[in-house]
């Protein structure tokens, strides 16, 4: 990276502790699936669904990336004013179930991992299922990491929350219990893989209450264009 390409990256003054100010354990998850997507595909599209003033790009930037921040049309407007676009970082104002942000992905042959924390559980099950199809279809090859609760810790949140929404920033709506994983699959021909991220066997093990109310970080993996996986029939 020259020295003009990296000014025109670097975070804006009094950010740079924030850009290097390591995540909760969830999201040292979610960095470990991209750095891992990244590891393959150097050159891919980093979408962040839902980022709002997250720093993401300059904690994960391997010099060569590009990042997608895909948020409603009111929180693209302060992060435009906050964080202006890069070279190889934009912001689309887009809700995550309008599905015309994925057509601002240039070149996806190059590799594209989608990342959505706190994203899917706020969707309805339709809205789960058409937002991982879409992507299989369109993304061959890529990678999506989300997290959802296991539906007996998204009861507990939903009576947390009370009428009132409580401290949660939207319902949730959509759970998933570990042992419902390879359904995921489901949703369209092209899903090739589904795992967990993180170590969280022991947990289960060990203490089987806590471990079905711990949330999952889970990837999703696309077969590659042409790939028999991609011609099959979904499983239902």
């Amino acid at each position: 990276m020259t020295e003009s390409e990296r000014n025109r990256t670097a975070a804006p003054d009094g950010w740079a502790a924030g850009a290097r100010r390591e995540p909760g354990a969830r999201g040292r998850r979610f960095d470990t699936a991209v750095r891992g997507y990244l590891a393959r595909y150097p050159e891919a599209t980093v979408v962040a669904l839902g980022e709002g003033l997250g720093m993401g790009f300059w904690r994960l930037d391997n010099g060569r990336l590009n990042w997608l921040t895909v948020v409603a049309p009111e929180t693209a407007a302060v992060r435009r004013m906050l964080l202006p676009d890069g070279p190889r970082r934009r912001t689309v104002a887009r809700a995550v179930t309008d599905h015309r942000w994925l057509d601002a992905v240039r070149e996806p042959e190059r590799g594209v991992v989608v990342t959505a924390p706190g994203v899917l559980m706020r969707l309805s099950p339709p809205s789960v299922r058409a937002l991982l199809a879409v992507c299989a279809e369109r993304f061959p090859g890529g990678a999506l990491v989300f997290d959802a609760l296991p539906r007996p810790a998204m009861a507990l949140a939903r009576r947390a929350a009370g009428p009132g929404g409580g401290r949660w920033p939207g319902p949730v709506r959509w759970g998933l219990n570990r042992a419902e994983l390879p359904r995921v699959a489901g949703a369209h021909p092209g899903i090739a893989v589904v795992r967990e991220v993180g170590p969280t066997g022991w947990l289960r093990r060990r203490m089987p209450v806590l471990g079905a109310l711990t949330p999952l970080v889970c990837e999703v993996r696309f077969a590659a264009a042409g790939s028999p996986r991609r011609a099959s029939s979904a499983v239902r």
